[in-house]
């Protein structure tokens, strides 16, 4: 896959009027945690969306594990997985039923093996045959990160995974992000948490009114602002700088 898991060059996306990408530069190292983060309404989610070929950009270009996302699509689809900001468990299935029927929609050979070992894997062997339904908000977010992680995908996008979590379930998150991180896999997380940012990631991108304010890791974002004493102090500096240039 080369140094760089994503590269993103002059990227624009708009929505009738409104301007949501006005030429976003992007990169992500192979094998780092990324943490794009921004308010509500920055563009994450649209930047995902593209890169994950679900919308078009409107210019610009985005390369994901070698393949352009607007050429190359199904061939760019192949290296990733997904985890949106909605659980997309089945709540009647059981935990193993729901991975099992993803290996196999998946191709994965010996489907039930590859379910049994991830619920072991993400901490759910009591719940594997209860319904889904019946997960707690931390364990239905576990449950649904496992079930992109099958089929051993280069690079894994989640977008804003701890949403709507307590503490104790996005702890739990966090847990199994920095266990994938462990094991190399290339992790593109979205976020508005500034102190989820600074446990998780290498690489920090700053998206502000469509555009990437600063990147690097924190050292870097904090000294970009001035040596601002945090993350969230860095952010606000940052972005007050943007908006008034």
């Amino acid at each position: 896959m080369g140094d760089l898991a994503i590269e993103v060059t002059g990227l624009r996306k708009s929505f009738g009027d409104l301007a949501v990408l006005k030429g976003v530069d992007f990169a992500v190292k192979s094998g780092s945690v990324t943490a794009l983060l921004g308010v509500n309404g920055a563009g994450k989610t649209t930047l995902v969306s593209i890169l994950t070929t679900v919308l078009p950009p409107d210019s610009g270009t985005a390369v994901v594990a070698g393949f352009d996302v607007v050429r190359e699509p199904a061939k760019a689809r192949q290296a990733f997985a997904v985890t949106g900001q909605h659980v997309t468990i089945d709540a009647v299935l059981t935990g193993l039923e729901n991975l099992a029927l993803i290996a196999r929609l998946r191709h994965v050979p010996k489907p039930k093996q590859v379910a049994a070992a991830l619920i072991g894997q993400f901490g759910l062997t009591e719940a594997a045959g209860k319904p889904a339904g019946t997960y707690s908000g931390g364990m239905k977010r576990r449950l649904d990160i496992a079930m992109s992680l099958i089929g051993e995908p280069e690079i894994i996008f989640l977008d804003e995974p701890t949403t709507g979590l307590d503490p104790a379930g996005r702890r739990d998150v966090w847990a199994f992000i920095g266990e994938l991180a462990h094991h190399g896999t290339t992790i593109v997380l979205t976020t508005q948490y500034m102190e989820e940012a600074a446990a998780l990631a290498d690489t920090i991108a700053l998206l502000h009114q469509g555009v990437i304010a600063a990147q690097g890791d924190q050292a870097a974002i904090l000294k970009s602002a001035g040596d601002a004493p945090d993350l969230e102090a860095a952010f606000f500096a940052l972005t007050e700088t943007e908006a008034a240039s």
